[in-house]
Order: C-alpha cells, then structure tokens, then sequence
C-alpha cells in the first residue's frame, strides 16, 4: 500500500535515513506501487509490496551512501 506520509514509512526508514532519502523512498515506493500493480511486469515471484521495496531502496542508493554507520548524501 502507498505511503501517504513519512511517517507512514517502515521503522527501518525513518530510524536510519535522512529526511530527504526518506522523500527519496516515499517517492520511488510509491511510484514502483502503482507500475508494479501488473504481476506481468514484475521479475520472479515477488510481491508487489517487496518490489516496490527494492525500488524504493535503490533509488535512495543512487544518491546516499552508507559510511561508518549512517546513511550520507553521495558527492556528485
């Protein structure tokens, strides 16, 4: 289900990304949500729920990083 606000998001967001990779995800999530509806379009046997996690996840990799424990901004 999409997420109507950060708040909303899994523990495992909030308690570790900044805000804006929290957008990031928010954002991607629901996004992957709605293209992903179609099972046609999704790889293997995920759900929808779980490949709308891992796009959401990979978007946030594309412009944060973890160092030393903690998620930072990627330098351009």
């Amino acid at each position: 289900m999409p997420y109507d606000k950060l708040s909303d998001l899994p523990k495992s967001v909030t308690n570790n990304l900044p805000k804006h990779a929290q957008e990031i995800y928010q954002a991607a999530y629901n996004s992957a949500w709605d293209e992903y509806a179609d099972p046609e379009k999704r790889r293997g046997n995920d759900s929808r729920e779980e490949v709308a996690h891992k796009v959401a996840w990979s978007a946030v990799e594309n412009k944060y990083e973890k160092k030393d424990d903690k998620w930072q901004r990627k330098e351009d």
